[in-house]
């Protein structure tokens, strides 16, 4: 059964292929920090109404999902792994999610997911973590990447710069995009005045320039599996 990337067994650590693969799971794109899945609400009431039966249907049973109620939409997130982006039992739980918003009508929307970290570079040999959890009330996650305890906030990585010089510290953002809105996305910052710094990496991710010159990698990455 685990060579067949159809029929995965519940209790297995999926690959993002495996996890497309399986089938009732069409609503779901893998973004950097986890599976996501956000379904339109018409109100408040019909929000909560979905978050409840969601909420009974999952019980005790896999992970509990992060899950964002909006009068206009909840957003379900199955949290990443240290070591994957899926984990076991996430299959299920997000064919459950899926089958709830079905039976109450909900159509999802993918063209407005999004995550994104915070990318600090910084000089060799320079320690710039424990500033900046300290200033943003982070709690590191290891030695090169921190997160919000909360979950509210967006992840933050440091790296080095290579051949870079103390004082000269530079920060961009790393955006990760569903993997059929990528290249809608890109067109439409290049029309509002943005320009492809770098496009070798294509079609993974994408470094753009802002207007004034500040960076982002658009990062389809993950959700390609």
């Amino acid at each position: 059964m685990a060579d067949d990337p159809g029929s995965p067994d519940s209790s297995d650590v999926l690959t993002v292929a495996q996890f497309r693969a399986a089938g009732g799971v069409e609503d779901w794109r893998v973004l950097g920090n986890g599976a996501h899945v956000r379904y339109r609400c018409t109100s408040l009431q019909q929000a909560a109404e979905f978050a409840r039966a969601m909420v009974e249907r999952i019980g005790t049973h896999g992970r509990a999902p992060d899950i964002d109620l909006r009068p206009g939409s909840v957003t379900v997130r199955l949290p990443e792994l240290e070591e994957s982006f899926l984990g076991p039992g996430d299959l299920e739980q997000a064919r459950t999610v899926q089958s709830v918003a079905r039976a109450h009508g909900l159509e999802p929307d993918p063209s407005s997911l999004r995550s994104f970290q915070l990318a600090v570079a910084h000089a060799p040999g320079v320690r710039v973590q424990a500033f900046w959890e300290a200033i943003l009330g982070y709690v590191p996650i290891n030695d090169f990447d921190s997160r919000d305890p909360h979950e509210h906030g967006p992840r933050v990585w440091y790296h080095e710069i290579e051949h870079g010089r103390a004082g000269r510290g530079r920060t961009h953002f790393d955006v990760y995009v569903p993997a059929d809105q990528a290249e809608p996305i890109v067109a439409a910052a290049l029309a509002a005045g943005g320009r492809i710094a770098d496009g070798s990496h294509a079609p993974d991710w994408w470094t753009l320039a802002s207007p004034d010159n500040h960076g982002v990698d658009v990062a389809p990455w993950p959700d390609r599996g």
